[in-house]
């Protein structure tokens, strides 16, 4: 199978920058027609230049997105990371008042013992 390339037109804005550009560097004894074929040469240029250009923003966006997400990734696994050790903490102090008021009893008992 064989694929067409679809030629898409310029844009007016294009085809009279080209044209300007053209008849700027235009040298004494060119034909209308060499101006025209440096004008077209010119457009494709341009054409070619926005074509990278669009790519380039559409990397950058990707490339924006991707580090905003890994960021939001990041501070999810950060707090996913440090909630447990929070649950810990109080888990430990419930504990040790009771084992004090023990040691404290044990020790009273013991003084009046003797």
């Amino acid at each position: 199978m064989a694929t067409k390339k679809v030629h898409s037109t310029p844009s007016p804005e294009t085809q009279t920058e080209a044209m300007k550009i053209a008849r700027a560097t235009q040298k004494p004894g060119q034909t209308k027609e060499q101006t025209k074929l440096i004008a077209q040469g010119i457009q494709h240029g341009i054409e070619l230049y926005k074509k990278q250009q669009k790519a380039k923003s559409r990397e950058r966006d990707k490339l924006r997105k991707k580090q905003i997400k890994d960021k939001q990734t990041d501070t999810d696994e950060v707090t996913t990371a440090t909630a447990p050790a929070h649950d810990h903490a109080p888990a430990r102090q419930q504990w040790l008042p009771w084992v004090l008021l023990a040691l404290s009893w044990v020790g009273f008992i013991a003084y009046t013992q003797l």
